[in-house]
């Protein structure tokens, strides 16, 4: 219940921050002396849209970050494999290629 109400409250925030963001007619852009007026103002929001977010932040459990390591380490040793045996197959093939245009 608690994942739905956190869904419904990011949806309502994303459509309202989409909102914000649309573009403003020619008309209704400020002048530069408002847009230099108005910076610590945008940068007070900003510091509020960031402490808003930074609320939304998880830190992951012990056990979250172990098993995710563990992943990530047998992946890389996978690809690490499988790339190896790719280059021993391409650079046993090329060998061949190359002994058998020197025959000739």
């Amino acid at each position: 219940m608690k994942s739905r109400t956190l869904y419904a409250r990011m949806k309502v925030e994303d459509s309202i921050m989409a909102n914000e963001l649309a573009v403003a007619s020619p008309e209704e852009q400020p002048t530069s002396i408002q847009r230099a007026t108005a910076g610590p103002e945008r940068l007070m929001q900003f510091l509020r849209d960031v402490r808003q977010e930074m609320r939304k932040v998880v830190t992951p459990t012990r056990a979250e970050v172990q098993s995710t390591t563990i992943v990530v380490i047998v992946t890389v040793f996978m690809f690490a494999a499988f790339f190896e045996l790719v280059d021993l197959i391409l650079g046993h093939s090329i060998d061949k290629i190359f002994a058998a245009l020197i025959k000739h």
